[in-house]
């Protein structure tokens, strides 16, 4: 048996995602991000997808995950959002680079320069973020700078939400409000309209002001609303009496992580079960042990703290969850046995579990429970969900 998980990734539910962010933006250009091999989902399958699907762009964090792109034959605009220090990959593999300070464009312009090739930026300025981007009082001014250098084509300015998914919107009107104010400056000393975008899926959900001329979604693609956090709304929509601008969206989760019983003990009450004794059994119990722990991404802290399914049943994680294994009470499950399936994310029968439960149990947010699950997956594609 090989150990940890397998991922079953549905291409189709990714699909109907795109088109359900398609409708709400009102076919703007759709910046995709497929950072962090698609958030666990894998970036080449996922952006031929896209692709097929009708996406305008694509967006990473490093030049290493856009070569990856390119070398599997994708061949439209690729954003990288953080990186420009391989500068030759840059230029060898037509990628549009993100300039974040006067010193990361002074080095592109001096490179496009020597290859007497002209180079198309995104520029970010920070407004509020505090992570990177042009700051301080002369924004404008190191703007239009950046648009004066030589072989450098200002196409696209942006910025980036702190907290877009918090019910009170006030410190990301704020930041939009910035934004605005950057862009008209911007577009009226250019004397043309500058490219921008800045809507994460949170403001893509509820925030349309920042649609803006293009949005960038990525949980959203993968199934999962921002805002289905639990003690996370979406804020309330006084117009329209419900909550959120578009809280009936219906998004289909594309992952699904799976394992296989590896072994089952029966054992009498007052069993204690894996490091520490944190599970006594207090009843004959059968365990089923589950080649997964945390070398495999299913957190430390599911340790009598999540469920499974077996059997279309929910069956809890007993004792600490180990390096490489996991203990399960399978003692209410009637006909488990060796071999047989068992689902960490996703549906089986008429039970499910989701990322954002695993996410609430272990007092993180499912981006991370996604991308550590599944990039640590051997994963399949399929059309169904």
């Amino acid at each position: 048996m090989l150990r940890g998980p397998a991922a079953e990734i549905s291409l189709s539910a990714i699909g109907q995602n795109l088109q359900a962010i398609k409708k709400i933006v009102r076919n703007r250009p759709v910046i995709a991000v497929v950072k962090a091999d698609a958030y666990g989902h894998g970036a080449v399958e996922v952006s031929k997808r896209l692709l097929k699907e009708g996406i305008s762009y694509l967006a990473v964090a490093y030049i290493n995950e856009a070569v990856e792109l390119r070398d599997a034959g994708i061949t439209i605009p690729i954003i990288v959002l953080f990186d420009t220090e391989d500068v030759k990959s840059i230029f060898d593999f037509n990628l549009m680079p993100v300039i974040y300070d006067m010193d990361n464009a002074l080095f592109l312009s001096k490179e496009a320069k020597k290859r007497k090739i002209s180079l198309k930026v995104h520029v970010k300025v920070d407004t509020g973020m505090g992570r990177m981007g042009l700051h301080g009082s002369h924004i404008i001014r190191d703007l239009m700078k950046i648009s004066d250098m030589h072989r450098l084509e200002v196409a696209g300015l942006l910025s980036h939400f702190s907290e877009a998914d918090l019910a009170d919107r006030t410190y990301a009107k704020i930041q939009l409000e910035r934004f605005n104010e950057i862009r008209e400056a911007v577009s009226e000393k250019l004397k043309r309209r500058i490219f921008s975008h800045i809507a994460n899926s949170a403001a893509i959900l509820s925030f349309q002001e920042a649609h803006l001329d293009a949005v960038r979604p990525g949980l959203m693609l993968y199934g999962y609303s921002p805002f289905n956090q639990r003690e996370n709304p979406l804020p309330v929509n006084a117009e329209e009496g419900k909550t959120g601008v578009y809280s009936d969206l219906k998004l289909f989760p594309a992952m699904s992580i799976k394992t296989r019983i590896l072994s089952i003990r029966n054992v009498p009450s007052r069993t204690p079960i894996s490091y520490g004794r944190t599970f006594i059994t207090k009843r004959p119990s059968r365990i089923g042990v589950i080649p997964l722990g945390y070398a495999d991404g299913y957190n430390r802290l599911f340790s009598n703290n999540a469920d499974v399914l077996v059997k279309g049943k929910r069956v809890p994680v007993i004792g600490r969850v180990c390096m490489d294994l996991t203990m399960t009470d399978l003692t209410d499950v009637k006909g488990a046995k060796e071999h047989d399936e068992v689902v960490i994310i996703g549906r089986q029968g008429n039970e499910s579990i989701t990322a954002e439960e695993l996410a609430f149990r272990s007092n993180t947010i499912s981006y991370e429970i996604l991308t550590t699950l599944g990039n640590r997956s051997k994963r399949t594609y399929v059309e169904t969900h």
